[in-house]
């Protein structure tokens, strides 16, 4: 059975406290399976690597050629695809390139009067890594949602991770590796592949795999729990954790399209997490009864079962507004708006990864073709990280270039600042420029 809350009910304000905090919590249990996993690879290089493999994907590599997923493979899946795929992946490819492509920033300078320059130089990263999913699923969307932000901003050096089961890579993701162009992919997934990416690869003191510099993809609570882990040693898109819909719907919304749009999410993970916010009693109940109804027919019903079950639900409202204040509280991944005056409520939402406005705008379309990035945050980090983008894999360097009048005019005041902070040398530095 579906659960349905009500926000005027005893003890609803705990319950959806444990809801709010199921990032944390999710995060926190992997990190003991987790940190060993990283340790090994950071210490014991390729032995560990192909031990994980092993042990995790159900094949055993023997060195790292048999990680290696060749252009060669890739160009052939492509080659074998019927036209109709081909068309979606190209079109996919076409509209998310022309999307990112208006992301990209440019540098700038500018000068004051007195002839000094200040600017903000914009430069990609040199190497990053991409996470692409590949356990329970394989899905060549994310192929693309990863590596064309990164093509966009000019990244020289892309590898893919991609786990393999029992070896045997996806072949709808290799096309899309091919349609992207990668040239440096591997059969690795897990927490093994954000090490890998996080330290290099090395065997007998020789370097295998150089570590990356950004690393970006979604993955299990395993891989988001690695990527927090590694952050500071290499830079990282977001956390992206189990997959996350909230809806807000009022009673003028279609039930069917909310019960296929929660399911839609809840298919791809146990913790997946699928939540209905609605000001109508009707609406949930039909809701429910939809979803029950649609349960059996998945072919992937026994996941999207537990996930319903154990982080799911419908929340009844008084009113849109206490809808929008409990989605900002929760800072969904996908956010879907089936209201009346949607548009008119934007302002209020303050948090969330993707926002999906009207009936005809299910999320599905965004995780494939829309054009704006499929990768986002999770488990409550809307509040504070960004969807994959373009500036994921760029950097900013500042540039200040001071003029004789420049430094002239300035060097007294930044002398009396650095001499408040105890800071003798500073001081003497801009002093000795004066003219």
């Amino acid at each position: 059975m579906v659960t349905i809350l009500h926000t005027s009910q005893s003890g609803f304000t705990q319950e959806f406290g444990a809801i709010v905090q199921r990032g944390q919590d999710d995060l926190h249990s992997a990190e003991q399976i987790v940190l060993p996993l990283l340790e090994e690879i950071r210490t014991q290089g390729l032995e560990a690597l192909l031990s994980q493999v092993a042990r995790f994907d159900g094949f055993a590599p023997k060195d790292l050629a048999d990680l290696v997923i060749t252009q060669e493979e890739c160009a052939k899946a492509y080659q074998n695809l019927d036209s109709t795929t081909k068309d979606a992946l190209h079109i996919a490819y076409d509209r998310i390139t022309a999307f990112h492509t208006k992301q990209k920033q440019k540098s700038w300078f500018d000068s004051d009067e007195h002839g000094s320059i200040l600017g903000q130089i914009y430069t990609p990263i040199q190497r990053a890594g991409l996470y692409i999913p590949g356990g329970k699923a394989a899905y060549p969307s994310s192929v693309l949602m990863n590596a064309i932000p990164a093509l966009v901003a000019g990244v020289r050096e892309i590898i893919v991770c991609t786990p393999t089961p029992q070896g045997q890579a996806n072949p709808l993701l290799l096309a899309a590796l091919h349609i992207c162009g990668i040239k440096e992919m591997y059969r690795v997934g897990g927490a093994s592949a954000i090490g890998v990416f996080a330290y290099g690869l090395e065997s007998s003191g020789k370097t295998l795999i150089p570590k990356v510099d950004v690393i970006s993809g979604p993955g299990n609570v395993f891989v988001a729990t690695a990527k927090k882990l590694v952050f500071g040693k290499v830079g990282i898109d977001m956390i992206a954790g189990p997959s996350e819909i909230a809806i807000i719907a009022d009673s003028s919304a279609n039930p069917a399209y909310i019960a296929r749009d929660l399911l839609s999410q809840a298919e791809h993970d146990e913790m997946a997490c699928s939540l209905l916010f609605t000001t109508s009693q009707k609406l949930a109940e039909e809701v429910a009864s939809r979803i029950e109804e649609l349960l059996p027919s998945l072919p992937k019903s026994a996941i999207a079962n537990a996930s319903i079950q154990n982080r799911g639900g419908i929340v009844v409202c008084k009113d849109i507004d206490e809808a929008i204040t409990l989605c900002n509280e929760l800072a969904p991944e996908h956010l879907e708006l089936m209201f009346d005056d949607a548009f008119a409520h934007l302002p209020a939402i303050k948090n969330a990864g993707a926002i999906f406005v009207g009936e005809n705008t299910p999320e599905a379309i965004g995780d494939y073709l829309a054009g704006p990035n499929h990768t986002l945050p999770t488990g409550g980090s809307a509040k504070f990280f960004s969807p994959l983008s373009v500036d994921t894999f760029m950097k900013k360097s500042s540039l200040i270039a001071f003029s004789q009048q420049g430094i002239d005019k300035l060097a007294e005041p930044c002398a009396h600042l650095a001499e408040l902070e105890g800071l003798y040398a500073h001081k003497l530095s801009a002093l000795v420029r004066k003219s």
